[in-house]
């Protein structure tokens, strides 16, 4: 399974998130224990190779990379329940596992970026370079929430935003960056003196920020991402005003599916999901139809590309800067948004027009 110490390879952590589903992907039977008992026995479980990836290619550079993916076997509720050192440990038994394949750069998805100080300590326990993936998937979750919002003849120059989670490393960087569009931003969290710290970062860019720690003021928002680390859906059907637009981008989920089953005027689309350059073929199913994947993953990818092993993203603290930066880099390789996804199922153009007209008329 090793590619010969080649530099331009990568290794990315997942884990499952919803147990049975998740554990099937890779063990059907096991997928049939109860969720309890998974989440119980995952602190337990030895980290897993999953797959080779191939067939990235850059447009740029017609360079071609390849990696693996990996699973730290533990569930995001089990993050939650041990020490952190326990979870550290795993996490990093899973990059040691990446170093012996041979990769030149980690990535760290979902919980594996969240739990302790975002992967620093992750990170001097490796010898290889570690990322979050967090920068760029803060330029993709915000490209989407923009884009959705003017599908939806929502102007975001007219429009108020809600950053659900908006002390996040994810939610406080999404916050100034949706700043540079957006006129007034709702900052909603239970920690008031982080998000007034955000609020002045928000508003150096020039945009009206107001913090609160009551969720149902999203009630009041044209636009809503949500990036928070809860384990459980935040955002029900009666937090949304008519016609808002939702992206969620946290995993588990914020949003709770009744929104899309009781809200035919609300549009909730996933954050963070890009095409990849090239004829990719992941070699396992972790949920994205073929050729596309999370903005966490093709940071890592892109890095890989840019022959850059290094600590990209890492900490609670992201910088515009870095975060344009990987902007950038991804759009020479030809990474793109993809198209709109929720509770993963494309949303066709059809069904986008029907919600348009629903909120057009829940509006009037």
């Amino acid at each position: 399974m090793s590619l010969g110490g080649t530099t331009s390879s990568f290794a990315f952590i997942i884990h499952p998130i919803e147990p049975q589903r998740d554990v099937a992907r890779k063990f059907p039977l096991l997928g049939k224990l109860p969720p309890e008992i998974i989440n119980y026995f995952s602190r337990f479980f030895p980290p897993i190779y999953l797959s080779s990836v191939t067939g990235i290619r850059s447009e740029a550079t017609q360079e071609s990379i390849e990696g693996w993916l990996l699973a730290c076997p533990m569930t995001p509720k089990r993050m939650l329940q041990v020490p952190v050192p326990v979870a550290y440990n795993k996490i990093v038994q899973t990059g040691q596992l990446a170093e012996r394949m041979g990769a030149g750069i980690l990535g760290l998805g979902a919980f594996t970026s969240v739990v302790g100080d975002a992967g620093v300590t992750i990170s001097r326990k490796l010898s290889i370079p570690v990322t979050t993936g967090n920068s760029y998937t803060v330029t993709v979750t915000s490209e989407a929430l923009l884009e959705a919002a003017r599908r939806m003849d929502l102007k975001p120059d007219d429009c108020t935003a809600a950053v659900v989670g908006a002390y996040g490393t994810v939610g406080q960087a999404c916050a100034q960056l949706l700043a540079r569009y957006v006129p007034h931003l709702l900052l909603i969290g239970r920690q008031p003196e982080r998000l007034h710290e955000v609020k002045r970062k928000v508003e150096s860019v020039g945009a009206r920020a107001t913090t609160t720690a009551d969720l149902t003021a999203t009630r009041m928002a044209d636009l809503v991402l949500t990036a928070t680390s809860a384990t459980e859906p935040l955002i029900k059907p009666d937090h949304l005003k008519p016609g808002a637009v939702v992206c969620d981008v946290a995993r588990p989920r914020n949003v709770a599916r009744q929104v899309v089953e009781q809200r035919n005027d609300v549009l909730v689309i996933e954050g963070g999901i890009v095409d990849v350059p090239g004829e990719v073929d992941f070699g396992f199913d972790f949920g994205l139809p073929p050729g596309k994947a999370y903005a966490c993953m093709a940071e890592t990818m892109i890095l890989a590309l840019e022959a850059r092993f290094e600590c990209y993203t890492l900490g609670r603290g992201l910088s515009l800067d870095r975060v344009d930066e990987m902007a950038q880099m991804a759009s020479k390789h030809g990474f793109r948004l993809s198209g709109f996804r929720s509770f993963e199922q494309a949303l066709a153009e059809e069904k986008i027009e029907q919600t348009r007209e629903h909120a057009r008329l829940a509006r009037s």
